[in-house]
């Protein structure tokens, strides 16, 4: 009897273990934020095929699924993975190869790198660079291309500004190019003095300068590609996307994806451009797992930085201009009106009041009401008092870049005067009209980090946690809303919600493990908070 007991009992276990489901990983002892519909705190899940299986407390889980891995995680925070819904990975790629000029405290200190940077790369047939920003310097006037010229006199130069709306170049840049005193393109402008170039070039006047800079061929872009997919997983990132690409760059980034060399993920921006225009519109919308291609990229203005972006009113520290459009009203017009007609999104660079009033009304007339077509207005930076509630009325989303109001408070009210820049980064008021909002960071403008744009919405605080209670607090958002808007928010924006945003059954496993709470953190500690792991579609790639 007491071996029939035995046997039983044998039989009994052995089926239970045969009885549990099968998977790839069992993630436990975690405090986990699923980010879904009831922003859930679990404490387990399990991975199978790439995508969460099941999700939920590990006493649970443990009874029903047999993994072939285990992580007890310790009690560590777990996140979705991050998002950035606009930036500019392929740019991120080719600025790493170019000098670094942000933080430039001077003319001079520019001049020591550049300096610096050529003697690494005597050979490169141009001096190229990013990053500065002349509102950092004691003179915070454009500089001037004299120094330039005497540092530099034989090799072209050609220096980005941190906003990727102004070039700097030189005098033999400026000859190689053809650019006098009398060169004009619409929606740009030489910059003169005393019947002279500056050497400082705005918006589409950059272009008489990029046409003749050679430019990389796949190759090298290929290679880029994988340099900025390494610093981006270091920080969390599991998708992020291309404000701005050719198809050429849609073919090479998907060719990387389905060859396994780029695991990240990418929501990629058409360049706006007749050739584009026309040859999308007829192939039309396409989604893989790692790529979504649904969406143009306008630009309706310039930066505020460089007084391009486009004011209802002069600028208060400039008022013989108000900025300017770098696509005229009825040529954007026809744009969006040609989109509205396709399944594509379209997704506007507005800076200035008048630039976002202009396309809000655009949209609006070809959407009417509410909608399902997420359209998004860029940045939306300045905005009246009287639009904030379009974005409402016609289901537009607003994608911002939480760190753009922390580096631009220094100077903001000195370009907008003390009333109008109450509009200026209105996080809280832009996400009210439908109940979210997408946070991204626009690098290599910005910092790359997710997390400092996550402190930057809710502390409102710059790296040195300057200024002390925030920067115009009135518009901080929430830990939650903060999160969401870098995760599920920001997925949603970018037609992704059902395949990823937030940890939950059916959806790809891309999450992040960090070294502290950021729900619970400090304010202060935000910023210093590390990546331990990312995951992307169950698989460690950091």
């Amino acid at each position: 009897m007491h071996r029939l007991l035995l046997l039983m009992s044998l039989i009994t276990a052995l089926l239970g273990c045969s009885s549990k489901k099968k998977a790839d990983l069992f993630v436990r002892n975690a405090r986990i934020y699923t980010a879904d519909s009831s922003f859930a705190i679990a404490d387990a899940f399990v991975v199978k095929d790439g995508k969460f299986l099941a999700v939920g407390q590990a006493s649970t889980l443990a009874g029903e699924y047999e993994a072939d891995s285990t992580a007890d995680l310790g009690g560590q925070p777990v996140y979705p993975g991050f998002y950035d819904p606009h930036s500019h990975f392929l740019g991120l790629g080719q600025v790493l190869t170019q000098a670094d000029l942000v933080g430039t405290t001077s003319y001079d200190e520019l001049l020591d790198r550049l300096k610096a940077f050529r003697q690494k790369h005597p050979e490169a047939m141009w001096l190229t660079g990013r990053g500065w920003d002349q509102n950092d310097w004691s003179e915070k006037t454009f500089p001037t291309k004299e120094k330039l010229d005497a540092a530099f006199p034989d090799v072209p130069v050609a220096l980005m500004r941190v906003d990727g709306h102004a070039l700097f170049v030189n005098s033999k840049a400026l000859r190689l190019a053809q650019v006098t005193a009398g060169s004009t393109l619409p929606g740009g402008e030489v910059i003169i003095q005393q019947g002279q170039p500056t050497g400082v070039l705005v918006d589409n006047a950059m272009q008489f300068i990029k046409r003749v800079i050679p430019q990389p061929d796949l190759a090298d872009k290929a290679s880029m590609l994988l340099e900025a997919q390494k610093v981006c997983v270091s920080l969390g990132l599991t998708t992020v996307s291309d404000a701005g690409i050719s198809p050429d760059e849609i073919n090479l980034i998907d060719s990387l994806q389905k060859a396994s060399k780029l695991k990240i993920r990418d929501y990629a921006m058409i360049s706006l451009g007749e050739p584009n225009l026309n040859y999308f519109l007829k192939r039309g919308p396409f989604q893989t797992d790692w790529l979504t291609v649904k969406s143009f990229k306008l630009y309706a203005d310039g930066a505020l930085g460089s007084r391009g972006a486009c004011l209802r009113r002069p600028y208060t520290d400039r008022p013989q201009t108000g900025g300017f459009l770098l696509l005229s009203p009825s040529e954007l017009e026809r744009v969006t009106t040609l989109l509205y007609a396709s399944n594509f999104q379209a997704n506007t660079h507005c800076i200035g009041d008048s630039a976002n009033h202009l396309m809000l009304d655009l949209y609006g007339k070809l959407l009417k009401g509410s909608n399902d077509r997420r359209w998004r207005i860029e940045h939306a930076q300045v905005v009246s008092a009287d639009d904030f509630w379009k974005f409402g009325k016609y289901s537009i989303i607003p994608s911002v870049q939480p760190t753009h109001a922390t580096s631009d408070m220094y100077w903001a009210t000195e370009r907008l005067g003390p009333i109008r820049v109450k509009g200026a980064y209105a996080f809280k008021d832009l996400m009210k009209q439908n109940g979210l909002i997408a946070f991204g960071s626009d690098f290599p403008v910005e910092a790359v980090n997710p997390l400092f744009g996550f402190h930057a919405a809710v502390a409102r605080q710059d790296a040195k946690n300057f200024p002390s209670g925030g920067y115009q607090m009135e518009n901080a958002v929430d830990r939650k809303s903060a999160l969401l808007a870098m995760t599920r928010w920001a997925a949603y924006a970018c037609f992704e919600d059902h395949l990823r945003g937030s940890i939950a059954v059916g959806k790809q496993a891309d999450f992040v493990i960090l070294d502290r709470d950021i729900m619970t953190a400090p304010k202060p500690e935000l910023r210093q908070t590390k990546v331990k792991q990312t995951w992307i579609g169950g698989e460690r790639v950091y």
